[in-house]
C-alpha cells in the first residue's frame, strides 16, 4: 500500500512540474509581448507580427517616404501621384496610434495570434499637403486633355416613323471633387491603386435609355405629336401636325417635356398669320367704273390674337385631341372669302372725289364729296378702314375750329364721313379739295350723309383711294 501512495505522488509531483515549467515557458513568451505585436498582427494590411512599437514606426515611416499611388484611368490609361510630389509624411499621430493598438494587446492574450490573424485598420497615419495634392490633380490629363468626352443623358431623335430614344454616352470626363475625395481615401488607406471606372471617379449619364422617366418623355412627345390641328376660316385652311410642333418641344436635365412659347408664337404670327390675317395687306379692289386699283393702308382686316392663339394652341397639343378649329382674332373682317370686304362697304375716290355706298350688293347711294386739303398737306390718308362707329348731332373740334354735324361716322381717329352744311352744293366734287378740302374728313352733302347714316353699321369697311 505505502508502494502504491508513493508511485502517485511522484506522479503529480511531475504533472505540477511539467505544469509550472508550461506556465514559465508562457509568461516568459508573454514577458516577450508587452513590447512585440501578436504574431499574426497587420497593421493597414501591414505585417507588423513580432515587431515593437519602434519598429513598426519606422517601417511605417520608410514605406510612406517612397509611397505612390498609380490611377487607373479608361482606355488602359495609368497615371501616377507620387508621395513627393505632394509631401506626403509620417504624420505626427502615427506613433501614439501604433502605440495605442499595441497597449490593446494583452501580453497575456499573445496565444491568441498563433491562431487568427488580426488585422487593425487605422487611419491619419499619412499627412499630405492638401494644396500640391490639389495641383496635381488640376494637371492630370484625365481632366485637362482636349480629349475628354462628355456623357450625356438618353435623348430623343424626330423622324418619319415619330420619336425614337438615342442611348445615353459615356463618357471620360472626371468628376474632380469624386477624384479628390477618393484619391484622399486612397492615401489615408496607404493603398497603392484606385480605379477611377469601378469607384466611380467619372461622371455618368443621369438618364440611360432603359431609365422610366425617359420612357415617360417619349410617351409625352408622341402624345403631343401625334395630334393634328386643322385651322379653317372660309376658304382658308392650315393643318399643324408633329412635323411642326416638334420644332416647338424640348427636354430639360430632369425629362420633362416642354413647349418653346416664342417658337409657337413665330409660327403663329408667320405661317398661321400668312394663312389668315389680312390685317395690313395691300387689297386689289375693283371700283365702281371696274378699273382694278391696289388699295394699300389702313386698319380694317383679319389679324390674329397671337399671344391669346399661342396660349390655346399650345393647350390643344397638350390635350392630345386632334381637332379642326380658327384662330382666336384679335380683330375680325365682315367676310372670310378672299375678298374680306364683302358686298357691303362706302368706296371714296379722291381722283373723282366721289363717294358710293354699297349694301349686300346694291348700290344704296352715291354723291360728291369734298376730301382733305391736299395743299396744306392734310389729305385724306388711303386705305381701307373699318367704321368705328356711328354718331348724331357731334361737334368736331379741332385747334382752329369747332364744326356742329349732324351725321358723324368716323372710320380712321378723328378722320371720317359727316355732312358739311356750311359747304354751297356747288363746292362737292371737283377740285375742291386741291386748294379749298377739309382737315382730312370726308365732307358729304346732307342728303347724301343721312342716307349713308340710316343703312350704315359700325364695322362696316371703308375703301379709299386714289385712282
Amino acid at each position: 500500500m505505502e508502494g502504491h501512495k508513493s508511485k502517485r505522488s511522484k506522479v503529480a509531483l511531475g504533472i505540477i512540474m511539467f505544469l509550472c515549467c508550461l506556465a514559465a515557458i508562457y509568461l516568459g513568451i508573454s514577458a516577450y509581448f508587452i513590447k512585440h505585436f501578436y504574431l499574426g498582427s497587420t497593421i493597414n494590411s501591414m505585417n507588423v507580427s513580432g515587431k515593437t512599437v519602434e519598429e513598426v514606426n519606422e517601417k511605417m515611416s520608410s514605406e510612406i517616404q517612397n509611397y505612390s499611388l498609380e490611377l487607373q484611368e479608361k482606355g488602359d490609361v495609368k497615371e501616377q501621384i507620387k508621395g513627393s510630389d505632394i509631401d506626403v509624411k509620417y504624420s505626427q499621430d502615427g506613433e501614439s496610434k501604433i502605440k495605442s493598438l499595441k497597449d490593446n494587446q494583452n501580453p497575456l492574450g499573445w496565444i491568441s495570434g498563433v491562431f487568427g490573424k488580426k488585422n487593425n485598420e487605422t487611419t491619419e497615419l499619412i499627412s499630405y499637403d492638401e494644396q500640391l495634392l490639389n495641383k496635381v490633380l488640376n494637371g492630370l490629363p484625365g481632366i485637362n486633355s482636349k480629349n475628354v468626352v462628355e456623357s450625356k443623358d438618353a435623348s430623343f431623335e424626330y423622324g418619319d416613323g415619330g420619336y425614337k430614344i438615342v442611348n445615353e454616352v459615356y463618357g471620360n470626363k472626371i468628376d474632380k471633387e469624386v477624384l479628390k475625395q477618393k484619391v484622399s481615401d486612397a492615401i489615408v488607406k496607404e493603398d497603392t491603386t484606385l480605379d477611377l471606372d469601378s469607384s466611380d471617379c467619372y461622371k455618368k449619364p443621369k438618364y440611360t435609355a432603359d431609365s422610366q422617366e425617359v420612357t415617360d418623355a417619349k410617351n409625352t412627345l408622341d402624345k403631343y405629336t401625334n395630334v393634328t390641328i386643322t385651322y379653317a376660316s372660309g376658304n382658308n385652311k392650315e393643318v399643324v401636325d408633329g412635323s411642326a410642333i416638334h420644332n416647338w418641344l424640348s427636354v430639360d436635365d430632369d425629362m420633362q417635356v416642354a413647349f418653346d412659347e416664342k417658337k409657337v408664337k413665330k409660327y403663329v404670327s408667320t405661317k398661321l398669320g400668312s394663312t389668315f390675317n389680312t390685317f395690313g395687306k395691300t387689297r386689289d379692289f375693283t371700283t365702281t367704273s371696274g378699273s382694278k386699283v391696289k388699295v394699300s393702308g389702313g386698319d380694317y382686316g383679319w389679324l390674329i390674337d397671337s399671344t391669346k392663339e399661342t396660349k390655346d394652341l399650345i393647350e390643344t397639343i397638350k390635350s392630345g385631341q386632334s381637332t379642326t378649329k380658327e384662330p382666336i382674332y384679335a380683330q375680325k373682317a365682315v367676310s372670310s372669302d378672299k375678298n374680306d370686304i364683302g358686298n357691303t362697304y362706302v368706296e371714296v375716290n379722291f381722283t373723282k372725289q366721289h363717294v358710293w355706298f354699297y349694301k349686300n350688293g346694291s348700290l344704296v347711294t352715291d354723291g360728291p364729296c369734298v376730301s382733305g386739303n391736299v395743299s396744306l398737306k392734310l389729305a385724306t390718308p388711303p386705305g381701307t378702314y373699318a367704321l368705328n362707329y356711328k354718331e348724331k348731332n357731334a361737334t368736331l373740334k379741332g385747334e382752329d375750329y369747332s364744326s356742329p354735324v349732324t351725321y358723324w361716322m368716323p372710320f380712321n381717329g378723328n378722320v371720317g364721313l359727316h355732312d358739311a352744311s356750311w359747304r354751297s352744293p356747288n363746292e362737292f366734287g371737283g377740285s375742291t379739295y386741291l386748294t379749298s378740302g377739309s382737315h382730312g374728313c370726308v365732307n358729304l352733302p346732307v342728303e347724301l350723309a343721312h342716307k349713308i347714316f340710316d343703312n350704315i353699321e359700325a364695322g362696316t369697311p371703308v375703301v379709299c383711294y386714289n385712282e
